[in-house]
């Protein structure tokens, strides 16, 4: 059955706004319950969750931000984009909300290396994290494949194509990433060039990209934390990916020890966007599973 989507007019006039290290952040929170962080990726914002977060709130209580220099949050052209500073970002908005609990971490693409970051915060007791389900993202960086596009903005000219980067270069590369028969509509497009494109982001793109060598400078951080944390972990990966898809599920399965992986076969590098009733099915399985052991725990106590 199809999930109903929410309009990013109307998503928009949901959001809220905080103020981290002097920049205007928006937010979305929803539902009650444990909270659950969702962490989306490069180059769009948090609206890639819409399809999911109608189904998400009526169990958990849903969060997530469009971070600095992405969607409608703050885009300063003197800012170095971090993604250190983009997990700093996560935690203040966890404190700007009160939330106490550990949180449950849904995350993908660049924040699933955001993510990452927090679950090496946690093995080191400075996040409290829950569990931690990723959807397609570079979490090996020397298994990543780069769009010609990414290869550009890394380059000495990088500026020069962020500055000249329009919708039809957004339409093409989305194309190349998305599976076989899920592409999405030209609405949709519309929608996600209308994110990238505010607060003049096309300015930035270039800076934005730079999360690609800091992911392979801190691999070993972040992979560790990956191989040692003692919190629950899923991979939810569309295999047709040509960046991160059934490649990268593999390497996830070699490295990670008792590695929970699940392939959803004909989707590409967007599956919340593009397959969300199995993203969802898939998600909520996990869960219920993290809740049998919990109270397994609770009983032989």
């Amino acid at each position: 059955m199809p999930m109903a989507e929410i309009p990013l007019c109307v998503w928009r006039t949901r959001g809220q706004s905080f103020t981290f290290r002097g920049q205007s952040i928006r937010y979305w929170t929803a539902g009650q319950g444990a909270p659950l962080l969702l962490l989306h990726g490069f180059p769009t914002a948090s609206w890639d969750w819409h399809y999911l977060w109608g189904p998400l709130s009526q169990r958990f209580r849903v969060i997530a931000c469009d971070m600095l220099g992405f969607g409608d949050s703050a885009k300063p052209v003197d800012h170095a984009y971090t993604l250190m500073h983009q997990a700093d970002l996560q935690q203040a908005l966890l404190d700007h909300l009160h939330v106490a609990q550990p949180v449950h971490l849904l995350a993908h693409d660049y924040g699933g290396s955001v993510a990452q970051e927090l679950l090496a915060r946690h093995r080191e007791q400075r996040a409290n994290i829950a569990s931690c389900v990723f959807l397609n993202s570079g979490l090996f960086p020397e298994h990543a494949r780069l769009l010609l596009l990414q290869k550009l903005l890394l380059s000495r000219v990088g500026w020069l194509v962020a500055r000249s980067f329009g919708r039809d270069d957004l339409v093409r590369n989305m194309t190349r990433v998305y599976g076989p028969c899920t592409h999405p509509s030209e609405s949709a497009l519309d929608d996600l060039w209308s994110l990238v494109a505010a607060n003049r982001g096309t300015r930035i793109l270039h800076k934005l990209a730079n999360y690609v060598p800091e992911a392979r400078a801190y691999r070993d951080r972040w992979v560790h934390a990956l191989q040692g944390v003692n919190v629950p972990l899923r991979l939810i990966n569309g295999a047709a990916d040509p960046l991160c898809g059934a490649h990268m599920a593999e390497r996830y399965r070699q490295l990670v020890p008792d590695a929970d992986v699940v392939l959803l076969q004909g989707i590409g590098h967007y599956p919340h966007n593009e397959a969300p009733v199995q993203v969802l099915r898939h998600y909520l399985a996990f869960r219920e599973q993290i809740d049998r052991c919990t109270l397994q725990q609770v009983a032989w106590s």
